[in-house]
């Protein structure tokens, strides 16, 4: 491993400074393993790294890196990093921050685990992609939909990236993510110019995003079940006020448990072994505190200064197609400038490879500084 991918401090154009992460060295599983005591750091101060591969055009990290939870505590984050291998023609590359779809609640089910590049969708420049909060980390359980902590562990890993000099990331970067990812797109989107005034964020796509938590399409009902169940266990992690066992039945509860363990596939099987009218005792979106906290954490609501694309498929039963058109309904509503991709017959499994030149062109348009389109904009 090089001299350069050792150094670590403040970037080219004012990055964050910190001390030397480790150079992890031991597998895979011990990676996820925080150390104890957590190390100090400011949000997006690198933990450790660990090598995972080098092509001839780019190399790729799993990466470990301080992050803010929704209660404002430190928590330790990891995700994967990949950089160009080229040095960069203007002193500094571009970030593309990814933000992954449900995959589930426990440290079995972080995609950095895999090992695969993050995703850059054409741009040439640094692509990091977050685990969020709570999901990679042996032990810990993510706060599933929470928009704060979604929200600063996307920002976070853009930080990180800047914070190790041998990536030459700058501090302009874009923001894309699909369903859950969609969601933690958003909020990013939303808290970003607050977050991270530091860094200039030029646009994010919003793919089929979770929005609208207090609605039901009808086709929609088993998804929004499970994704309802999996808010309330993960949320108990952020919120201490919140009691699984106060909302769920005790059959429920005992469907829930898999969650520990398992991954989406599981956790569907499992929550959907109960009928869903015998799953609560008191259903969380109509009794207090959950219902008031499961709505703080829509998105939608907020304008920021970014434009927004948002992508939708018009065969998608998961996130149905009219869910996104109240979604930009709203979005207008607030005066977000707003870009909206229709994609016919598009489902919740290919809208982003469908959607991918599309998005890399909206990309391009954000880097070169053009105005966006803006579909809330009067004819």
């Amino acid at each position: 491993m090089s001299a350069a991918l050792l150094a670590c401090g403040s970037s080219s154009d004012g990055g964050s400074t910190s001390s030397e992460p480790e150079v992890f060295t031991g597998s895979v599983d011990e990676f996820y393993v925080v150390p104890d005591p957590l190390p100090e750091g400011e949000p997006g101060d690198l933990i450790r790294i660990q090598a995972i591969g080098e092509s001839l055009d780019a190399t790729t990290l799993r990466i470990m890196y301080h992050s803010r939870d929704a209660q404002d505590r430190d928590r330790a984050v990891t995700g994967i990093l990949t950089y160009p291998n080229a040095a960069p023609p203007e002193g500094v590359w571009p970030v593309v921050a990814w933000a992954h779809g449900t995959t589930g609640l426990a440290s079995p089910c972080a995609p950095s685990r895999g090992g695969s590049p993050a995703p850059r969708f054409g741009i040439t420049g640094v692509g990091v992609a977050t685990d969020y909060i709570g999901l990679g980390p042996v032990g810990e359980i993510h706060p599933y939909l929470s928009r704060l902590s979604e929200g600063h562990s996307v920002i976070d890993s853009v930080r990180a990236a800047r914070d190790l000099p041998a990536a030459g990331a700058g501090g302009r970067w874009l923001a894309v993510g699909h369903s859950q990812g969609g969601h933690a797109a958003q909020s990013t989107h939303e808290l970003a110019e607050i977050y991270a005034p530091e860094l200039e964020h030029l646009g994010t796509a919003s793919i089929a995003p979770g929005a609208l938590f207090d609605r039901s399409y009808g086709i929609d009902d088993v998804i929004v079940h499970v994704v309802g169940a999996m808010g309330l266990y993960g949320g108990v992690t952020d919120y201490p006020e919140i009691r699984f066992e106060d909302y769920a039945s005790p059959d429920g509860v005992a469907a829930a448990e898999v969650m520990e363990t398992g991954c989406l596939n599981e956790i569907g099987a499992s929550v959907l072994s109960v009928p869903i009218d015998e799953f609560y005792d008191h259903h969380p979106l109509e009794t207090e505190p959950a219902r008031s906290l499961f709505l703080a954490n829509d998105v939608g609501g907020v304008r920021a200064f970014a434009p927004l694309l948002l992508v939708s498929g018009t065969a998608d039963t998961t996130v149905v197609i009219e869910r996104m058109h109240d979604l930009l309904d709203k979005l207008c509503s607030v005066g977000q400038v707003t870009e909206y991709l229709e994609l016919e017959g598009a489902d919740h499994r290919n809208e982003v490879p469908l959607a991918a030149d599309e998005i890399e062109a909206w990309f391009e348009a954000r880097l070169r500084g053009d105005a966006a389109i803006d579909a809330c904009a009067a004819p």
